[in-house]
């Protein structure tokens, strides 16, 4: 007995191992932390997060998102942004949030569309598509996250990239780190074994823009701008 339950846990590792190198290998070449180095895309994404720890200090992560969103937009990376995320209850509002973050960092009203479902990142993804119409956009989160969001976007067929704040601290804390390593293993049954798909998904809202840009265009110049820095 003990000997199978070492095989099954040595198994179940291994294939644990594999989904971790899978998310991170096929996505590790689509994130970026520079502005002049990407393309230029319609729409940015931004995954939600609370901007408060649970100890109510402000959240780092929820900061940096923020920041790099709007550096996205004023230096004319991306022309319009999700803000994507969680809406529980009345005082807990991901979206709203983001949304009143972003125009404190002078991103225009007209420029920011809020999803309220964006209950996990999956949803998030997937609603950007599905509901939104966005076939092609920029991931804003952390780098840990954006491998697993980027796995989920390339396999519904988005073209997606993801950007970072640069200079952001790649390490996390174990716990975060440890949820994350479990968290791509799930996006891997997710998508080939459960088939799971967004808790909710609603009429369609498509955000035309008009006129579009190529998908992936690349830019002559990358406009310097200190605004939302």
């Amino acid at each position: 007995m003990l000997r199978w339950a070492a095989a099954i846990l040595g198994t179940l590792l291994l294939l644990g191992i594999a989904a971790n190198a899978w998310v991170l290998g096929s996505t590790r070449d689509l994130i970026f932390d520079d502005t002049a180095r990407m393309p230029v895309y319609d729409f940015a994404v931004v995954l939600g997060t609370s901007p408060y720890t649970h100890t109510g200090n402000p959240n780092a992560l929820f900061t940096n998102r923020i920041k790099a969103a709007a550096r996205l937009y004023h230096r004319g990376r991306v022309r319009h942004i999700l803000v994507s995320g969680a809406n529980p209850s009345q005082a807990y509002n991901e979206p709203r949030k983001m949304y009143q973050a972003l125009r404190r960092h002078e991103v225009p009203d007209a420029a920011i569309t809020l999803d309220y479902a964006g209950f996990r990142t999956l949803d998030s993804i997937v609603r950007a598509e599905r509901i939104f119409d966005l076939q092609a956009f920029v991931i804003v989160s952390q780098r840990y996250h954006e491998y697993r969001a980027l796995f989920l976007a390339r396999h519904e067929g988005i073209e997606a990239i993801g950007y970072t704040w640069p200079g952001e601290d790649r390490r996390q804390p174990l716990r975060t780190e440890a949820r994350e390593y479990l968290a791509r293993i799930k996006a891997v049954l997710d998508l080939y074994i459960l088939d799971t798909r967004p808790r909710f998904l609603g009429p369609q809202r498509p955000i035309d823009l008009k006129p579009a840009l190529p998908r992936g265009y690349i830019a002559d110049t990358d406009p310097a701008h200190t605004e939302g820095d």
